[in-house]
């Protein structure tokens, strides 16, 4: 299904794309799905609208079988791709957890600024992107997912979030597609 509206209050989250997680063999591409974040979010820039750069600095704190080190990654394994062209007026949330809501202040950020919708881009689909989507979704936001300025380290994985998650937590498109709804928006 292709996203049908963008909101007059629309913000763009993208989701862990740091050298050290966009370094990772993934299942498509990575300079492509950073080239279609790097398009959204200066779409996004251009017409006033938030993005929030979202960056993992560590895991939850509770034992899982796949547990991970963070403490032997490089010091910029959590640096945002240049390719992004962070600006000032950014907004950035480090977290500690899949979802990008959880104990960040990412909720009462959008909230305070009337904030009803989001379209979200990142690795990995079926962690940080998927995690941070059913938080959207269950907090109340509209949510849309550019499906090709993500990607997940298994095709299986990704394939799955596309297929059967995302229908129930929002709409999908293209980069594309979001930015020409962006364009109908501005009119």
């Amino acid at each position: 299904m292709t996203a049908t509206a963008l909101n007059k209050e629309t913000a763009l989250i993208v989701v862990d794309l740091q050298k050290g997680i966009v370094g990772l063999p993934m299942a498509h591409p990575t300079n492509a799905v950073v080239a279609h974040a790097a398009r959204l979010a200066a779409a996004f820039r251009a017409q006033a609208l938030p993005v929030v750069l979202v960056t993992v600095h560590g895991g939850a704190p509770g034992r899982t079988e796949q547990s991970r080190n963070f403490a032997d990654r490089p010091s910029d394994w959590d640096q945002l791709v240049p390719e992004l062209a962070a600006q000032p007026g950014d907004y950035r949330i480090g977290k500690r957890t899949w979802g990008a809501f959880t104990a960040t202040g990412l909720e009462g950020l959008l909230r305070v600024r009337g904030i009803t919708q989001v379209v979200i881009a990142g690795i990995a689909t079926s962690i940080g992107v998927e995690s941070t989507a059913r938080q959207a979704h269950e907090l109340g936001f509209h949510v849309t997912l550019a499906l090709d300025a993500m990607t997940d380290m298994s095709r299986e994985a990704h394939d799955n979030s596309v297929q059967r998650i995302f229908p129930r937590l929002g709409e999908t498109a293209t980069t594309e597609e979001v930015i020409a709804l962006l364009a109908q928006r501005a009119r």
